[in-house]
């Protein structure tokens, strides 16, 4: 069992940028591929960006060149770096962990890019 707790969320003025951060507890950090979903309003939950246990990296193209995911096993804790934001960003941000057989979601947390 793995408990995500997500923070970083925020409202923030188009071209900024903002960091997310989500810490996981209950299970072996390393062993799990990490990532980031998105839900707008109105909208189905979809991909931002995730990374294994590898380290290798997969991102959404609305996020390439703009968003960073990373991880740091020893913090147990996952990141996105988003950078020139857009209104269109503005969704609620879930942290997802995997393993086989297995899915974990944060909280979620609320991301408004709005001037």
């Amino acid at each position: 069992q793995v408990q995500l707790v997500q923070s970083g969320g925020t409202l923030v003025q188009p071209g900024g940028s903002l960091r997310l951060s989500c810490v996981a507890s209950g299970s072996i950090f390393s062993a799990h591929t990490m990532g980031w979903y998105r839900q707008a309003p109105g909208k189905q939950r979809e991909l931002v960006a995730t990374i294994n246990i590898y380290g290798s990296t997969n991102y959404a193209d609305s996020a390439k060149g703009r968003f960073t995911i990373s991880r740091d096993n020893a913090k147990n804790t996952v990141y996105l770096q988003m950078n020139s934001l857009k209104p269109e960003d503005t969704a609620v941000y879930y942290c997802w962990g995997h393993k086989p057989g297995y899915d974990y979601w944060g909280q979620g947390t609320q991301v408004t890019v709005s001037s």
